[in-house]
């Protein structure tokens, strides 16, 4: 079964250059995004009905970014040239038989004169001038990569925000960030966000026990070993890989990964040395990786091998991933079932992320039908237990490897049974990158209610702080009795106790805190984040929507 790579715009060089025109004079900001307005001008001009060119906005843009960079510009134009010709614009028709790279450009009335225009005005500037210009921009950080920096204390206007991932930047910065600091969130639940953490590919995070076909799932989607793969019945893999794209074929080490400043995994170098010495980048040319980054994690241990404690915090590392991930597989194998006292500890540290999860029952061909039925009923019971939801969760039963199907399993039900199963577990990958926005909108969301239940439990711990004497004795009996505290909190502010942090956890960082250094609660700063999930985050949205909506 083949995992196809996303269709992107293909065309020949010639019709290239004559895209790359088309899309420098429709870009009006010159920022190498075509934003809804600018589509609306320059899509016009094909004389295409409005109902079309929706949809053809609705299928270039179809991350949701809100703008068109040079490739889905390209994928517009050829829907646009298709529409011409009296085809109907569905999400299907650029995977159809039409040969897209002799496709010829649409006709769009009037362009030429204004492009004619444009280069008459041209000429009579001058050529150096053009030149510094060229320099200097390319010099130039973008907008976005300055709303991080420390000096920065200028409020970003809306007018400087071109896409749905530039206003949650200016939105983090401007109302998020000053609550996370202020009340030591990134100490207690997540660090900082980074321009890098907005900007990143979305990731698939696999776990389970050792030899249970991590590597070589992402060994099946890539159709190639990746750098520094190794593959085995023993535990083979002994620290967490980061596989995405890169120029060339090679692997970094994990305290270098750490400090690169374009990557988002700052963050881990809260789990020290001991950790990154187990961590490492795979980087390949691969036009999946384009769209995706995988990261492989060791086998969860079990059995006598649980007695050997990991040099660093494995649940605090997955749980980390999990919150930057957009899909978490939970790989089980079908003489492995058992879910030992880790693996239900790194399931745990995956609360909150319950929508990212899907168990996948891999080499089930290793067992005949039969056994398959008793196989996945046990694995059904034991999730019940460890996941503690009366929801009965959706198992894929699947053989993610190169080989073909085992006969034993080709039965009347097995070969087309594991063939719809891979199916609908390669489409939901599939739609990753598509929905790469919407989780980024909501994942942003989740943060924003985590620090304001975050500031309340802070700063309700500081109020009920002695102003003189005894402030020892009365810290720690807030943290002998955190439970009772949540609760307090929980009902003073209506909040839901679901969404309250672990208490183990936050006692265990409390412990490193003088609460009376804590800052008492600032009803402005909770009101800028109630206005920022109110109504920015609404407005945002709306503004880059697809502007023929």
């Amino acid at each position: 079964m083949e995992f196809d790579s996303i269709p992107i715009g293909t065309c020949s060089k010639e019709h290239q250059t004559i895209y790359h025109e088309w899309f420098n004079y429709a870009d009006s900001d010159s920022d190498g995004r075509i934003t809804g307005s600018d589509a609306t001008k320059f899509f016009s001009m094909s004389n295409l009905s409005r109902q079309d060119l929706k949809q053809v906005w609705a299928i270039a843009d179809s991350k949701r970014e809100g703008y068109l960079g040079f490739t889905e510009f390209i994928i517009a134009m050829q829907l646009v040239s298709l529409a011409q010709s009296g085809l109907p614009v569905t999400h299907d028709l650029l995977t159809s038989d039409v040969d897209l790279k002799n496709l010829e450009p649409p006709a769009m009335e009037g362009l030429d004169a204004l492009l004619a225009k444009k280069k008459h005005k041209q000429k009579d500037l001058d050529v150096n001038v053009i030149s510094n210009i060229a320099v200097s921009s390319q010099l130039k950080p973008s907008p976005s990569s300055s709303w991080f920096s420390s000096n920065s204390t200028k409020k970003v206007p809306l007018s400087s925000v071109t896409s749905i991932n530039d206003g949650l930047k200016r939105l983090y910065v401007q109302k998020l960030k000053p609550l996370e600091v202020t009340y030591h969130f990134n100490d207690f639940v997540s660090p900082l966000l980074t321009n890098s953490d907005f900007d990143c590919k979305p990731m698939v995070m696999l776990l389970g026990q050792y030899s249970t076909g991590k590597t070589t799932f992402i060994k099946h989607l890539l159709k190639s070993n990746y750098p520094g793969a190794h593959i085995g019945p023993e535990p083979t893999t002994d620290r967490f890989v980061v596989v995405m794209s890169g120029p060339d074929e090679r692997s970094i080490p994990g305290n270098t990964i750490a400090v690169q400043a374009d990557m988002p995994f700052s963050g881990l170098t809260t789990f020290g040395t001991a950790f990154l010495s187990k961590f490492e980048c795979s980087q390949m040319p691969h036009p999946l990786l384009e769209h995706i980054t995988f990261v492989d994690s060791p086998g969860v241990l079990s059995g006598e091998k649980q007695r050997t404690q990991r040099a660093y915090d494995f649940t605090g590392v997955t749980s980390w991933f999990a919150s930057k991930c957009d899909l978490i597989l939970l790989l089980f194998d079908p003489h492995k079932l058992d879910v030992s006292d880790e693996f239900k500890r790194v399931i745990s540290s995956l609360r909150g992320h319950d929508d990212k999860i899907r168990v996948v029952l891999n080499k089930a061909d290793q067992v005949d039908t039969q056994q398959l039925m008793r196989v996945y009923g046990a694995l059904m019971w034991s999730l019940g237990k460890v996941l503690n939801t009366p929801e009965v969760v959706r198992v894929y039963i699947g053989s993610f490897n190169d080989k073909p199907i085992n006969d034993a399993v080709s039965g009347p039900i097995g070969k087309e049974l594991f063939e719809k199963e891979q199916d609908d577990l390669l489409s939901n990958l599939k739609d990753i990158p598509k929905k790469a926005c919407d989780r980024r909108i909501n994942e942003f969301v989740k943060r924003a209610r985590a620090a304001k239940i975050h500031a309340y439990i802070v700063s309700h711990l500081k109020k009920e702080m002695p102003s003189m004497i005894g402030k020892a004795k009365a810290q720690q009996k807030l943290i002998d009795n955190l439970d009772g505290e949540f609760g307090k909190v929980q009902k003073e502010f209506h909040l839901p106790p679901g969404d309250f942090p672990n208490v183990e956890h936050f006692r265990e960082i409390l412990n490193g805190y003088n609460i009376d250094k804590f800052e008492r609660l600032k009803p402005k700063m909770i009101q800028a984040v109630d206005d920022m999930l109110g109504y920015d985050i609404p407005n945002l949205l709306k503004n880059f929507r697809n502007p023929y909506d």
